[in-house]
């Protein structure tokens, strides 16, 4: 950090970093003790308690980390749901950021669910009720002259910020139009993943929360509500606005990427068009997902031997998510040789209206490439939603059947013993979630299919037994590409994010698990997710180098990765002069 260099999050603090990793402060007594980035609680030294003006505010007893590591869990552990525990958790980052990042890099599995996804959403849905400390920055629609000044107000120069998470909460985890509260919940927790995971500096990222109005009548009727209080704005004053943010962000924080979370299917996938080609950014539910997911299906070919070349594949789902994956697996059809057309011709979405078909009114220009021929489909069996997902497993025979959809137990036991007696290893990702909102469990999938699916879903599941296998099902959480990804993107300085470091991304995944066993999993554990994503990490700034995107030289990538991975220990901290 540079001399008076005040982290993001945290308006107030007056630190400079120095060359040997201390840090000096003109902060005394209270003040320390408020700033998370600067308090130790009971493991300032006795020679910084003098120094600081800390003598006699803290119990005398001076602890390790580790300590407090340990009493932090138990605390943590007496929770009595997911909820309170995040709320724990947040309160925990708002005094010690230290000691909350450690305490949840210790634990990372069992945390992970209850920082981000599913628990976060609960935590949205109550945040102006449950309002504390502001994080980032909140950029208003109705003052987009005060974006210079909000991000002003940080006091951090150019080269301070590594990296940008920004959404507008249109389609926040499932639940969708949450406001501001879903803005900055959802970013503050990517954030929070980005760190524990893969070790981005705390001190050199912003969560922005682009706050458009919101449709839901709930918060706008919610005397308790925090954000603008109209109708979601649309069109060009919306086109506008996210304009001027990209420019005033991209001007003010030039090294920076940005990142793109949670927008509606209006307006995500033209958004990441219109700037993917002009500044280093990316929209993690369109790319991070078909990535991961193009991971486990890598895995899943290693076992099945069928070549992407010769998959069919059915995605009952075709909003942004779905249509993101099938991009990325279609292209990785075509790197194994298919042309554009064939291989976009071997994929089959399904939406709500059924299958896809070019004659259809109000399809999306991103659904228009994948939509079949009428002529194809006129002797297909319709029902009053169209020709549904059932005929199209009969008639397709897919290898690959794909749900982002949000509709609990679409798959059914028919469909997938239909779709079982096609292929002999059928590969199935239910990968909607929360859980009551997958499109089917394992176990049945396992049931239905005789032993021999290949599964991955949105959602930890517990290894299964059956017929004597047991069988490791793979999550696809977005949480084992996005943090490496972002971290290989900071170690190049990369100019943008290319497909092609997308699919390194996918390919440094699927390369870290051993399929050879039986029910082995698809995809790496999140036990291990500081190590998936360095490993991540490595392979995309290689790639960026590759590709002439790299602005900085690459010696040793795997040390630059190491060096530039932000480790959860305190430093030592001495006073300066007033």
């Amino acid at each position: 950090m540079s001399p008076g260099k005040r982290k993001p999050d945290l308006p107030s603090l007056m630190f400079a970093e120095q060359p040997d990793g201390s840090y000096v402060t003109s902060l005394r007594g209270l003040a320390v003790l408020r700033e998370p980035l600067l308090n130790k609680g009971t493991a300032f030294s006795p020679e910084e308690r003098a120094e600081l003006g800390l003598d006699g505010l803290l119990p005398p007893v001076v602890e390790t980390l580790d300590e407090q590591v340990r009493r932090m869990y138990v605390q943590y552990g007496r929770q009595p749901t997911n909820l309170l525990k995040n709320v724990y958790l947040e309160g925990l980052r708002d005094r010690n950021e230290v000691l909350y990042y450690r305490l949840l890099s210790d634990h990372l599995r069992e945390m992970l669910p209850v920082v981000y996804d599913p628990t976060v959403a609960e935590a949205i849905r109550s945040y102006s009720h449950e309002y504390r400390r502001p994080r980032g920055v909140y950029l208003s629609i109705d003052d987009p002259g005060g974006i210079e000044r909000a991000f002003k107000s940080l006091q951090v120069g150019p080269d301070d910020v590594d990296l940008i998470v920004a959404s507008d909460a249109e389609e926040i985890l499932g639940i969708g139009d949450w406001g501001v509260g879903g803005g900055a919940g959802i970013a503050t927790g990517k954030l929070a993943v980005y760190t524990a995971a893969a070790g981005i500096d705390p001190g050199r990222v912003i969560p922005v929360a682009l706050d458009v109005g919101t449709d839901n009548e709930a918060l706008l009727n919610d005397p308790a509500y925090v954000g603008n209080r109209h109708a979601r704005v649309r069109g060009q004053r919306y086109d506008d606005f996210i304009d001027a943010y990209v420019t005033t962000a991209t001007r003010m924080f030039p090294g920076a990427l940005l990142h793109w979370e949670d927008f509606g299917p209006s307006n995500a996938r033209r958004i990441l068009e219109k700037y993917t080609e002009r500044i280093c950014t990316f929209n993690d539910d369109m790319q991070g997902t078909g990535a991961i997911v193009l991971a486990a299906m890598l895995s899943a070919v290693k076992v099945s031997r069928t070549p992407m070349r010769d998959q069919r594949i059915v995605i009952f789902g075709a909003g942004t998510a779905g249509i993101g994956i099938a991009d990325q697996l279609r292209d990785a059809m075509i790197r194994d040789g298919l042309d554009h057309d064939t291989a976009t011709r071997r994929i089959w979405p399904i939406d709500k209206q059924g299958l896809l078909v070019d004659d259809m009114t109000g399809l999306r220009d991103f659904q228009q490439p994948y939509a079949r021929p009428r002529s194809e489909v006129a002797d297909w069996a319709k029902d009053e939603h169209g020709i549904s997902l059932a005929e199209v497993v009969a008639r397709v025979k897919p290898t690959m059947l794909l749900g982002t959809s949000t509709a609990h137990g679409a798959f059914t036991e028919q469909i997938v013993r239909t779709m079982a007696a096609g292929v002999e290893r059928p590969v199935i990702f239910p990968i909607s979630n929360p859980t009551d909102r997958i499109e089917a469990m394992p176990a049945d999938l396992i049931r239905w299919s005789d032993g021999r699916a290949l599964i991955a879903t949105g959602i930890p599941i517990e290894p299964i037994t059956y017929n004597g296998v047991t069988y490791v099902i793979g999550q696809a959480n977005n949480a084992l590409l996005y943090p490496g990804l972002g971290l290989g993107v900071v170690v190049s300085r990369a100019r943008r994010v290319s497909p092609g470091m997308f699919q390194a991304a996918a390919d440094a995944v699927s390369g870290l698990v051993d399929v050879s066993a039986p029910g082995a999993s698809l995809l790496p554990q999140v036990d291990n997710l500081r190590e998936v994503s360095a490993t991540v990490a490595v392979a995309v700034a290689n790639r960026a180098a590759e590709e002439h995107l790299a602005r900085t030289t690459l010696r040793n990538t795997i040390q630059q990765v190491q060096d530039a991975m932000w480790q959860p220990k305190y430093r030592p901290i001495h006073g300066n002069g007033r």
